[in-house]
């Protein structure tokens, strides 16, 4: 367990461990108590030596409770710590791992968290604590009678050697019970992802079954996992039952000869039974252990509690330079994107556009940093994006994706990106998308819950406001995806006027669309086809080469044959 002993844990450890050896040398005095009762005050019948006795043993007992008190705080506060510390950076770390190229949300970081932090505050590490402070114990029943000593002494190595063996026969099962109870849950979590499709086709069933066989799986490795586990924590229970009852007969045969005081026999019992049950509970508790053990080699594996330093760069004003990128989903895989390279000064905008399939996300998910080319690069103001901090890259850019995704919670909460809410930037992004008058339309205005993914929004409330988060603060640099998608009619006039007041804010602004409509307000186009750069410059020399298509057929406009790429 030299995970206990990790910087970030070590002073709360020292501390409960000082706090563990007061409290076990406090916890001997009721066996002391209950010897010098026998052999001294009935003998005696004195009741001042009673009264002395008992004062000194509460007066310990009242001491044992202070630092038993004080341990668990420690340990209390050491999992809050590590929970603190580590847990964000492992739910950050988990959406990047999301935001890769097919990636998911990983959450095993959280969970090994979670299983430390009750580990820590738990009673199954307080026997971990306690068990080394053994041979204190035995020392003192050697003290009372060598006999009695070394029937303890060989009791106590029976208990650890069993306590041995259960590590050794549990540690794979539980390992394995893990890996298959974690399988079972991230199925079920692929599967409510795919709710929608999976009753809509009526799959429900097989989806189901799927489910049920890895869950099957789980629950053997569970079953027999603590079958092992609960087998040999009954062993321990008797064998320690059995101890004392050893030592109590052992002790009687030394009354009867005259070679001990019926005190020492009863103390040495109490003592034996105290100092074994730590013991015990080591190895009915020894699965919780080695969870926290794995957990924390997982997280040290991951690096979860390393944080990456960063320079900060001055706030950029939005000069883009795309360098030759290269792109494909999985190495020698045909690329998705093939020697793009493009340029855009500090307030132009570019329209990006192109049949599906031709890479247009793909692209600007490349421009952004969230995924990694090949080869080449992106520059904003010209240090490579993949250099930037992210969070402070973010105060700088304003994005729309595809795939519109807002956040339980208020309007207002949304527009603010979840941080801190101040009304008048938030009121101000929100006039910038034009989408202001709509928001106050809503039962609560800015205020308005709108429920898990904006729920109880339509399809294009939901992307007005998320435009509105885009424009958030005073970003240099703007992507929308498809941000006309949603939009009626209102909503798209909205959204060329937005498109106006950028440029003449001096925003670059990068805009992906199937539709035509609106790429006449901006500075220069782009077309993409089959991930190649076909056309790139100005608005008026490369709008034309955009072949008018049946109204019906406008979202995967067809392509004129063009010259060299731009």
């Amino acid at each position: 367990m030299s995970w206990l002993f990790s910087k970030r844990l070590r002073s709360f450890v020292l501390l409960a461990g000082g706090a563990s050896l007061l409290l076990n040398l406090a916890l001997l005095m009721p066996a002391l108590y209950m010897t010098q009762v026998f052999d001294r005050v009935f003998a005696s019948r004195s009741v001042e030596t009673l009264v002395m006795l008992t004062i000194f043993v509460v007066l310990a007992l009242a001491l044992g409770h202070c630092v038993d008190t004080v341990r668990a705080r420690a340990l209390a506060f050491a999992g809050r710590s590590l929970d603190r510390r580590l847990a964000p950076l492992a739910l950050a770390s988990a959406l990047r791992q999301a935001a890769n190229v097919g990636g998911r949300a990983n959450t095993d970081a959280l969970r090994d968290i979670t299983q430390l932090r009750t580990f820590l505050s738990g009673s199954g590490i307080l026997a971990l604590f306690d068990a080394p402070w053994l041979p204190i114990y035995l020392l003192v029943i050697g003290l009372m009678h060598p006999v009695l000593g070394l029937a303890a002494a060989l009791g106590a190595c029976m208990l650890i050697s069993l306590a041995v063996v259960t590590e050794r026969l549990t540690r794979r099962q539980a390992e394995t019970s893990l890996r298959a109870s974690r399988a079972a849950n991230r199925q079920a979590e692929a599967l409510t992802r795919n709710a929608e499709a999976i009753v809509g086709m009526g799959m429900t069933r097989a989806a189901v079954a799927v489910w049920q066989r890895r869950q099957d799986e789980s629950l053997r490795a569970q079953a027999a996992h603590h079958h092992a586990s609960s087998s040999l924590s009954a062993l321990a229970r008797s064998l320690r039952q059995l101890l004392q009852v050893a030592l109590l007969g052992i002790g009687a045969w030394l009354v009867i000869g005259m070679q001990a005081s019926a005190g020492i026999m009863i103390g040495a019992t109490i003592l034996l039974g105290r100092a074994l049950q730590p013991v015990e509970h080591l190895i009915a508790g020894w699965k919780y252990l080695l969870e926290s053990r794995s957990a924390w080699r997982r997280l040290r594996d991951r690096n979860a509690d390393q944080e990456q330093a960063e320079v900060e760069l001055p706030a950029p004003v939005g000069r883009l330079d795309v360098e030759r990128l290269v792109f494909a989903l999985v190495a020698g895989r045909p690329a998705l994107i093939k020697g793009v390279s493009l340029s855009l000064e500090p307030g132009e905008s570019l329209g990006i556009i192109g049949p599906s399939a031709s890479g247009k996300t793909t692209l600007i998910r490349l421009i952004l940093g969230i995924w990694s080319p090949q080869a080449g690069s992106v520059r904003l103001d010209g240090a490579d994006i993949a250099r930037w901090d992210r969070d402070a890259l973010g105060e700088h850019v304003g994005y729309l994706p595809q795939d519109v995704e807002l956040f339980s919670g208020t309007v207002a909460q949304n527009i603010a990106r979840l941080g801190e809410i101040d009304s008048d930037r938030v009121i101000a992004a929100a006039r910038l998308a034009h989408a202001h008058d709509m928001i106050l339309r809503l039962p609560d205005g800015y205020d308005t819950q709108i429920g898990d993914a904006g729920a109880v929004l339509s399809g294009g409330q939901r992307q007005r406001i998320a435009l509105a988060r885009a424009l958030y603060g005073t970003p240099a640099l703007v992507v929308l995806d498809e941000p006309n998608a949603n939009l009626d009619i209102e909503g798209e006039a909205a959204l060329g006027s937005a498109l106006r007041e950028l440029k003449a804010r001096g925003v670059t602004v990068i805009m992906v669309s199937h539709r035509p409509t609106l790429m006449g307000q901006l500075d220069k186009l782009a077309i993409l086809k089959d991930g190649a750069l076909e056309a790139f410059g100005a608005t008026a020399s490369v709008l034309p080469r955009l072949r008018a298509v049946p109204k019906q057929n406008i979202a995967a406009p067809q392509l004129e044959p063009v010259g060299a790429h731009a």
